[in-house]
């Protein structure tokens, strides 16, 4: 059995384009018209299409957390789904949480806090910190490691991370 792409690259042609799709991204406020590739992710649309570099690629597979964004007010791992899953939906990325240049509060924090060492995976800490406190999931230190797992942070600044949450969580 033969496979179709080296088919095509023995028999002098050009390999077809992948589909292309146009989309609307409702990003930090702001529409944006695309024409991408069907299977780009949203992470890759944020980076590449958008410019928008605060959310990280880390895994790739969803299990580190550095790409989290909030779609709809809830933190979702943007390296899973594809930029045309998302297209009408509210998507607030790092760069669009702070307001009328202010810091937001959970940003402050980890500064105050020193919640972060090389930083990489500040962007998604904070993103998902902030939906964990709108989910109501910030009560105890118990409850903030385990709803805080599935970001992860490699140089271990983790009783800081808490302690920037209980900090915002605790002003209500």
């Amino acid at each position: 059995m033969k496979h179709a792409e080296t088919e095509t690259r023995l028999s002098g042609q050009s390999p077809p384009e992948p589909p292309r799709v146009d989309i609307t991204l409702n990003v930090n406020g702001t529409s944006y018209a695309l024409r991408v590739d069907a299977r780009v992710t949203l992470l890759d649309a944020l980076r590449d299409h958008l410019g928008l570099t605060g959310a990280k690629k880390g895994c790739d597979q969803g299990a580190c957390g550095a790409c989290t964004v909030m779609v709809d007010g809830k933190r979702v791992v943007s390296c899973l789904g594809l930029a045309a899953q998302y297209q009408g939906r509210e998507i607030t990325t790092i760069e669009g949480l702070s307001a009328d240049g202010e810091l937001h509060p959970m940003q402050a924090a980890f500064a105050k806090h020193d919640a972060f060492q090389c930083g990489y995976c500040t962007p998604g800490q904070i993103m998902s910190a902030v939906c964990l406190i709108k989910e109501g999931r910030a009560e105890t230190d118990e409850d903030i490691r385990e709803f805080m797992s599935g970001n992860i942070c490699r140089c271990g600044a983790y009783p800081n991370i808490r302690a920037a949450i209980r900090e915002v969580a605790g002003e209500g």
